[in-house]
């Protein structure tokens, strides 16, 4: 059996890859009416993501976390003679933001399935193109290969912002389309600057690679720039609150899911493991960015009156804990930065739901509009009181798992950066339940409200394993923390001496907390 595994392993990571282009591809080739092409591109779409989200568990089971090297490796020569290969493998970092992609695709196509009514087979492909190019982009083990898969990202989320999006969809799409696509020119000068210097791009060998101290700041400088746009990192966030709320609730739910992740895996992956003497320099800079982020989002989503973009701000003031994780250089923040970005895509995705259920059938996301819907959907108050409290970071919850260790990690820099830091669970739930008072709570004045019903069977269906997955996260953390502690420690041991973080230890600090 030893002996077979290692070729298993390489077609299982294909086929979690390219299997959702196939299903694209299978889609554009469907004929027949409107009606039958629609019908079909759904449940295609649906059984793709669905297989591809079976193959990727297959992958956590069979994942060794004992190993903190690179697992189901495969390696292609490509341009050879340059250094540039086809090099695809997952640690145990990695093999948790593709799970948290094919987890969240096959719950966006069905909190799409009525939503998304024009255009349908194109829809269907963007979300399938997007899958692929997000789960290419977390397991590309080349730096040539991660930037292609990063900017082909770019098409399949401008369109389902731009074509399926609100009233001012083509700005939002414009705007996120330009920022990004202006980051990614940093990114490539970086590239061509390791390429030129070391005579590869190949990402293991590049970490191994001597770089000079002057050029180790000029490269993370441009790595900054660029997925910071993507994070977004303050002052770099000004497409976010549009494109988030423009575009239709799945896409919304895939950008802030997973895309934004993909800027913090890359300052992870490309800043603070490759260039930690760099990062050391540039720590400051970003750790205040990122307290600013938790404090001025979380002021601004305040004083929003629009529902969905109180979650857009929401999702910004958390982005600023995992920055400040990130560049806490110690196991415990990174560690606690990657346990919030995972609890984080999935609470922020419920969120969005839960906004998307009630607006739909009000057709207003204005939060004056509604008053005591939990009245008419105790279903849905339940659940988004779960979320909310999630959102907040209640022990209990993953996100209280994130934070707690981000904090734990901030306290070994400043007591002052745990404190602002952390205060993104205080001004959190004032937002937070503010927002849910307003809109669940007191008297049923009518109006709009008096239409509402409490979620169907498909809304059930996208919620209900979120809420799970959520209280998982809270409850026994140890399940995700021992698949990608190992790999941030191995990979963080020439740079710090501070211990380990121990899965057993969290899972009884946190659920005691």
């Amino acid at each position: 059996m030893d002996d077979v595994r290692p070729n298993v392993h390489p077609i299982l990571l294909s086929l979690v890859t390219y299997l959702p282009l196939a299903g694209a591809l299978a889609i554009l080739l469907t004929r027949g009416t409107t009606q039958t092409v629609e019908t079909a591109a759904r449940w295609v779409a649906l059984w793709t993501s669905g297989i591809v989200l079976a193959l990727a568990v297959i992958m956590w089971a069979e994942f060794d976390p004992a190993r903190p090297g690179i697992q189901f490796e495969q390696q292609v020569g490509w341009a050879s003679s340059a250094g540039i290969s086809y090099h695809a493998g997952l640690d145990g970092i990695s093999l948790m933001f593709v799970l948290l992609s094919a987890f969240l695709t096959p719950l966006s196509i069905i909190g799409g399935w009525r939503q998304v009514t024009g255009r349908v087979r194109d829809y269907m492909i963007a979300m399938l193109v997007l899958e692929t190019t997000l789960i290419g982009l977390f397991s590309a083990l080349d730096l040539v290969l991660f930037y292609l898969f990063y900017e082909a990202t770019l098409l399949p989320a401008s369109l389902m912002i731009g074509v399926w999006g609100g009233p001012k969809r083509v700005w939002a799409s414009l705007q996120f389309f330009l920022f990004t696509f202006g980051g990614s020119l940093f990114m490539l000068l970086a590239l061509l600057a390791m390429w030129n210097a070391a005579g590869t791009t190949d990402i293991v060998a590049l970490q191994h690679h001597g770089f000079g101290h002057a050029m180790q700041c000029w490269l993370l400088a441009g790595f900054i720039i660029a997925f910071g746009v993507k994070l977004p990192l303050f002052p770099l966030h000004a497409w976010l609150p549009d494109a988030y709320t423009e575009a239709p609730t799945p896409a919304s739910v895939m950008l802030s899911g997973v895309l934004s992740k993909a800027g913090a895996y890359g300052l992870l992956r490309f800043g603070v493991m490759m260039f930690p003497d760099a990062a050391r320099m540039f720590a400051p800079v970003v750790l205040t960015l990122g307290v600013i982020a938790v404090i001025y989002a979380a002021m601004i989503a305040l004083a929003q009156t629009d529902m969905k973009r109180v979650i857009a701000y929401s999702s910004f003031s958390h982005m600023g804990v995992i920055a400040i994780g990130l560049f806490t250089m110690t196991p415990e923040g990174i560690d606690g930065a990657i346990f919030q970005m995972l609890s984080h895509g999935i609470v922020i995705a419920a969120l969005f739901f839960c906004v998307s259920a009630v607006s739909w059938r009000a057709e207003t996301r204005d939060i004056s509009a509604f008053s005591g819907v939990a009245h008419k959907m105790p279903v849905l108050a339940t659940l988004a009181m779960l979320f909310v409290m999630a959102n907040i970071g209640l022990p209990g919850t993953g996100a209280f798992v994130g934070e707690f260790l981000v904090m734990v990690g901030a306290l070994h820099v400043s007591f002052w950066l745990a404190f602002l830091g952390g205060s993104s669970m205080i001004l959190g739930a004032v937002y937070m339940l503010v927002l849910y008072r307003r809109v669940l709570f007191g008297a049923d004045r009518g109006g709009v409200v008096a239409l509402l019903r409490d979620l169907t069977g498909q809304e059930l269906a996208v919620l209900v394993p979120l809420a799970v997955v959520t209280i998982w996260m809270g409850v026994h953390p140890g399940s995700f923390l021992r698949v990608f502690d190992p790999a941030v420690t191995s990979l963080l041991h020439p740079m710090t001496t501070v211990a380990t973080v121990d899965p057993q230890q969290v899972t009884h600090l946190t659920t005691a907390g």
